[in-house]
């Protein structure tokens, strides 16, 4: 039923200033009157295509997000676990440090050396020995040094491309000469200046061992202790 506003205007059966297009519009007393109106509404949006579908996309989206979850927390456990971490305990494994004698590099070539007298000195007589190629650098200190490391019976020779011996440097060490250059030939051992080479040959004529850059005595005491047993 119509109610007239405040002054008393309007349609006392109707509601008004509503569009005319929308024609009589009455407000029932009683709410119930329009149940099957509601009902026919709720029919028309349930047949509307765009109010059917909404529903079951959000029932599908929410599986969808827990999934994506899951699998970013299960990846992130993966990489905390296989992730490479550095060491910070347990102990430090050093190598193995051996001492069993070094193989022969080679035999010692029968070179006739010349002396200090210019008369040949057959190089394989001197054995076992310790030969420095000096022709690069007199290196007195270095030679000094290895002097008073040799131990007895093994003999200190200095080598100088050329047919002269050359002076004895240092005490107890005795000069030689090579004519021909045949030594370093042998050893493909070029001359850098500043530097003195030296060869550690046993009592066989193997060579032991090929020092390039004579250097602390430390660095080849060892073997040249074994050449004297």
């Amino acid at each position: 039923m119509g109610v007239p506003d405040a002054d008393g205007q309007g349609p006392p059966d109707g509601l008004g200033g509503l569009p005319p297009e929308w024609g009589r519009v009455v407000v029932p007393d009683d709410a119930s009157a329009l149940a099957e109106e509601a009902r026919q509404v709720r029919r028309e949006l349930r047949r509307d295509p765009r109010h059917a579908h909404r529903a079951p996309r959000l029932r599908l989206g929410l599986p969808l997000l827990v999934l994506l979850v899951s699998m970013l927390v299960t990846l992130a456990g993966l990489a905390a676990v296989t992730w490479p971490r550095p060491r910070t305990g347990g102990p430090t494994v050093l190598p193995r440090v051996t001492t069993a004698a070094p193989s022969p590099v080679g035999p010692l070539p029968a070179l006739d050396l010349v002396g200090a007298d210019n008369t040949p000195v057959p190089l394989r007589s001197l054995l076992p020995a310790m030969i420095i190629l000096v022709d690069a650098c007199a290196c007195a200190d270095q030679v000094g040094t290895a002097a008073a490391t040799a131990p007895p019976g093994v003999t200190v020779v200095t080598v100088t491309e050329g047919r002269s011996a050359g002076p004895a440097v240092v005490t107890g060490v005795r000069p030689l000469g090579d004519p021909a250059g045949g030594l370093r030939s042998y050893l493909h051992l070029s001359a850098h200046p500043g530097t003195a080479a030296a060869l550690l040959v046993d009592r066989r004529g193997a060579l032991v061992r090929l020092v390039p850059e004579l250097g602390p005595a430390a660095d080849y005491q060892a073997d040249l202790a074994r050449l004297a047993g």
